[in-house]
Formats: structure tokens, sequence, C-alpha cells
């Protein structure tokens, strides 16, 4: 392998980041419009298709920056042998594994483009994917980033709980879908984001026990940046036992339920130390709990349940949704699961005056 086909590095200090690898002078020209972010551990069996749907793409502008986080199998000679061919691959080797996070944040120091478009090595980008996202950020220059709808692979024996996310996720088609939608589960499907690179190199990733996708687009959305999506099928998502959000601990429900209290906590209930909370379902219960560690106390429980009415939980009163009227106006968080619930109540809400994002946010 040449030089100047592939970034080099050795391995850091047990305990330290990567030192920052060195772009070899030869691709150091003019910067590609797009740089693609593919991290990879251990994917010799699917990096091949997915960097042959990067290869396919109508936008010819970009680079793909490959970061082997330490694989033992034959990852990094799969990328290597596509950058013999086509120096728009570029590929950097961590040495030994350190996790998604600092292979993130490693190859964003290498990323050039105006944008960033992230990948994973088990997914498959269709053709327009590139183009489309260009022409939507363009269009919008207030937009931080955009996402796309997501087709979810393998169909076969793809269980239900998949296929309605899958729905909810292709749901959202616009930025004010996106913020509205942030605290049920995250609004856009990580691989197939695409942001302006100075903000990401300003922010990078974090490692904080949740899942590091879902805590960047809070933090974009936290400070007031405009998420849009193309409303197409741009990204086949793979689904199964193998991806890291089945198997890391970080992606655990309660981990995700912690994301967002915390986001909540710090934000939309930043001001007030209690809050109403709608719903005491198995949702509401979890995130009530998150939500009393940050100092956050409910001051009432709306519910329907007949049997629940006038009763107290954990010392909040009961109370139907028509007494949201008569009792102190405080940030009301509704917790329940259901999209069809969840819009009942959000028209309920708008009806007796309350803005979304404003008075009242829908968590899950």
């Amino acid at each position: 392998m040449s030089a100047d086909r592939a970034v080099t590095r050795k391995t850091a200090p047990r305990g330290d980041e990567p030192r920052q690898a060195k772009r070899p002078e030869s691709l150091a020209g003019d910067p590609p419009l797009i740089s693609i972010l593919l991290p990879a551990f251990d994917a010799e069996p699917t990096l091949t298709a997915c960097l042959r749907s990067i290869e396919r793409q109508t936008e010819p502008r970009w680079e793909c920056v490959v970061v082997d986080d330490g694989s033992g199998d034959g990852t990094l000679d799969c990328a290597r042998s596509f950058a013999e061919k086509d120096r728009r691959f570029v590929t950097t080797g961590l040495g030994s594994h350190r996790g998604l996070v600092s292979a993130l944040n490693h190859g964003i120091g290498l990323c050039r483009g105006r944008f960033v478009a992230r990948m994973d090595a088990d997914d498959l980008m269709h053709r327009e994917r590139l183009a489309a996202q260009v022409r939507a950020l363009g269009a919008e220059p207030e937009l931080a980033a955009v996402g796309c709808h997501v087709r979810l692979f393998p169909r076969a024996g793809l269980r239900a709980g998949f296929r309605a996310y899958e729905a909810w996720l292709n749901g959202i088609d616009s930025a004010l879908g996106v913020r509205a939608e942030a605290f049920v589960e995250c609004p856009i499907a990580h691989p197939s984001l695409m942001i302006r690179r100075e903000l990401l190199a300003g922010l990078g990733y974090r490692d904080r026990g949740w899942p590091e996708d879902y805590d960047l687009i809070l933090r974009l959305l936290d400070l007031r940046h405009a998420i849009g999506v193309v409303p197409e099928r741009l990204l086949s998502w793979r689904a199964g036992p193998a991806r890291l959000s089945m198997r890391s601990p970080a992606y655990a429900i309660e981990r995700f339920t912690a994301c967002k209290a915390a986001f909540l906590a710090g934000g939309f209930l930043a001001g007030d130390g209690s809050y109403v909370l709608w719903g005491y379902g198995h949702t509401g219960r979890a995130l009530r709990r998150a939500l009393l560690a940050l100092g956050k106390q409910p001051s009432h429980v709306v519910e329907l349940h007949p049997g629940r009415l006038g009763n107290t939980i954990h010392g909040a009163p009961v109370v139907s949704p028509a007494a949201l009227a008569s009792i102190p106006r405080r940030p009301v968080v509704v917790s329940v699961a259901g999209a069809g619930p969840r819009a009942e109540i959000r028209a309920a809400l708008e009806r007796m005056g309350f803005v979304e994002s404003r008075d009242f946010v829908c968590a899950a």
C-alpha cells in the first residue's frame, strides 16, 4: 500500500486519544464538497457492498474517510483495496480497538469537505443520497444538518417493532417534525445524517454512557440549530442482532431515558423544579425516576384511568386533562407510548392553548 493512498499512524499510548493522523500531501489539493465519515470495526462481511454504494453516487465530489477501529478481520485491507483504485477513498487505522466515539472523532479531523455525511459499514446508500442532501442544505442555509428516510433490511423476519419504528421515523419530514419528536426517540437515523463540517468539528462526539448519535442530535437542537429531513428513502439501514445498537449497554432503553432526562432537565425544564407529567404507564414511570434524579419532580400527574383520578402518586395529585385549566401553569411532559395517543394529546393541549416545545413536549 503506497503512502499517498492511505493515512497511517502509530498506536497511541493506552488510555490516550489517538494522535491526529496526517493527510498525505498528495491528497491535500482542493477539498471535496462532501466528506463521508465511515467508522468500521470487524466489518469485512458488509464493507464491500457499502463502499460500492458510495462509488455509485451521482454526486461525484466526495471523499470517503474509512476509520478502521482496530479490526481483527480484513476490514482495513478491504478499504485499502478500494483506495488503490479510487483516490477518493482515504483509509486510516487506529491500531487498537478504541470504540466508536474515538473512531468518529479521529475521522472528523481528516474530513475536508464542506459537509460531512455519516455512514455505517453495514448500510447502503441510494445513488441519489448525497446529491439530494446537498441540494437540501443549499436550498435552506438555516439548516445545520439533514437526514433522510430509510428502508430497514433485510425485510424477511423484520419484527413488528422495527417496522413501527421505521414508519415513525419516515413520518418525520421537516425541521419542525424533528424538534417535536426529539424526545420520543432519536428522530434522525444517524447513518443518514449530513451536517456542516465546521459545526460537527466544533461539537464532536461524546461518550456519556448513552447513544453518541442521539446525544449529538439533542445538543444541536439544544443550541437552537435546525435539522431537516429529505423525505425520500435514501438509506438502506441494516437491522439485526449484529448492530452496535443491539449489543452495546449504551443503547439500552434506560440509557436512552437518561439521555432524554438530562436534556429535558437542562433545557425545557431548566427554569422549573416541577412539571406536569401526562401519563404514568411504563414510559412515564421511567422518565419520572430519571428526572427525579436530576431534581425535577412532577407537581401533578395527568391520567385518564378512572381508578387513578383523585389519588396521589409519590405526592403528586392525579388529575384529568380538564383540570389543567385550573392548576398552576407549569411545563407539561407528555410521556405516552404510541403515535396515535400522542397525536390525540397534542390536539387536546393545543385546544387548551398550549404550544408545543414552549409549553409542552412529547417524550416516550
